[in-house]
């Protein structure tokens, strides 16, 4: 059985994929996803040696055919996009794919062809396989792309025996995390003892426990406000969700991000023991559920 364990936050910033790449160097042998398609990072600390490459095609985007066209300027007229020039070529970044254009052009000029919006990779690392992404500029449909990354990452760990997925997701509630969500087994929530870590942490939990996964929270930089952790431990403690990890503030985590390389590889600090000892407990629930 392959267990899904997602890492998300209610926002960015709040040390998600610093944690994921220690938890990826401290499981074993797993299998990581980065589903936070729009603003990839994991890679920066895992440093893969890119394996497999494929283009991404989501949605279409107009062409005009210049044998075809008349000049008579009906799809500039109708398209609410500004997206055709005065020259009938269309602006890529601005095209919605509408396909309004190509329906009123009466000489039957314009083509709506597929569109590249980006490119998935599936890669080595030192701590496992890995399967990542990379939208282009101002593209969409990063809940497909993720939902292909995640299918993927399962293929993988089911041909080579692994038992653990680690899914870094995307912050907030938007589509990407619910495209991540589905299929959890588990989920690591990553916040901070702010107000406004407490609001992202709530808005975040509504969404993951509709999915029904085990559910579990780690308090970043935990030191830094004390009655706001105290206040994080009473909402997890209403909702009988387990704190497995509070990470106190550490320099070391800075120098490991300008080095490039997770933490617990290059530490051995108090934030690189805090991660170690929430391991520990996250993997016996992790087990536990199993």
């Amino acid at each position: 059985m392959i267990h899904e364990l997602v890492v998300l936050s209610g926002k960015g910033g709040t040390g998600k994929t610093s944690i994921t790449a220690s938890l990826a160097v401290l499981a074993e042998n797993p299998v990581m996803a980065d589903c936070d398609v729009d603003a990839a990072d994991l890679h920066l600390l895992l440093e893969p040696d890119i394996q497999e490459k494929e283009n991404f095609t989501a949605g279409k985007k107009a062409f005009i055919h210049p044998g075809l066209c008349t000049s008579c300027g009906t799809c500039n007229l109708y398209c609410r996009f500004d997206a055709i020039d005065d020259y009938y070529i269309v602006n890529q970044l601005s095209c919605e794919g509408c396909g309004l254009c190509a329906v009123v052009c009466p000489a039957g000029a314009v083509e709506m062809r597929d569109h590249v919006s980006g490119a998935w990779f599936v890669s080595s690392t030192g701590e496992g396989a890995m399967v990542h992404a990379k939208l282009g500029i101002a593209e969409g449909n990063s809940g497909k792309l993720v939902t292909l990354i995640k299918k993927k990452a399962h293929e993988i760990a089911e041909q080579n025996g692994n038992r653990l997925i680690i899914v870094d997701g995307s912050p907030g509630i938007g589509c990407p995390v619910i495209a991540t969500l589905s299929g959890a087994s588990s989920v690591l929530i990553v916040t901070e003892p702010t107000v406004a870590g407490i609001h992202d942490l709530e808005r975040v939990y509504r969404v993951a426990e509709r999915f029904r996964p085990g559910i579990y929270v780690c308090i970043n930089k935990a030191d830094i406000n004390p009655e706001k952790t105290a206040e994080i431990g009473r909402f997890c403690a209403d909702r009988n969700i387990p704190v497995v990890g509070e990470i106190p503030h550490d320099g070391e985590v800075s120098r490991a991000i300008v080095a490039g390389r997770p933490l617990v590889s290059v530490s051995t600090g108090p934030a690189a023991q805090a991660i170690k000892t929430m391991w520990q407990k996250l993997s016996r629930l992790i087990n536990k559920e199993e």
